[in-house]
């Protein structure tokens, strides 16, 4: 009896995890969650490196959450014209999560935080490809957002300068 029982507990074990069966698809789960973490981890180091709250473990996890929203659903064998309700939930809620960035000093002209929610947002989106499959689309997306966010100090800085002005090497944009 204590045998059979343990039999039925091994086997009840095994088949709570059996959603990856095999080989193929344990290898198609890690690329893809691997690839979302190193990819919102990057935005996420710039981001962190410009001195913003949202940082790198922020990206990561934003990143691969949204990866597994995906994921997951497609693992259990969902329709793709129902994948879309999925997105739209995945979205409405890093919405959310962005709104809790924008913070608005005093000054009525003054908003901040925009930047580092529209970062989060995208980074979802680039979890969002990695977890379906288009992890190509999801490294030129991550590469034109890094490039993006990466080019607008020296852009400001270009912009900011009185014109026939020489940016002096070392100039420091105290915006960030």
């Amino acid at each position: 009896m204590a045998q059979s029982a343990l039999a039925t507990i091994g086997n009840t074990i095994a088949s709570e995890f059996s959603d990856i069966p095999d080989l193929e698809q344990f290898t198609r789960v890690v690329v893809r969650l691997v690839l979302a973490a190193l990819l919102g981890g990057i935005l996420g180091l710039e981001r962190e490196r410009s001195g913003k709250a949202a940082g790198v473990r922020t990206h990561m996890l934003v990143s691969m959450g949204a990866a597994l929203f995906v994921l997951v659903p497609i693992q259990a064998g969902i329709q793709p014209a129902d994948l879309s309700r999925v997105i739209q939930g995945v979205v409405a809620g890093i919405g959310f999560l962005c709104a809790g960035s924008i913070l608005k000093s005093n000054d009525e002209d003054q908003v901040k935080g925009l930047t580092t929610a529209a970062g989060i947002w995208l980074t979802a989106a680039v979890g969002m490809a990695a977890g379906v499959g288009r992890e190509a689309t999801a490294v030129l997306s991550a590469l034109l957002a890094l490039g993006i966010l990466s080019l607008e100090g020296p852009i400001r800085r270009l912009l900011d300068k009185p014109a026939g002005a020489v940016i002096a090497a070392g100039d420091k944009d105290d915006r960030g």
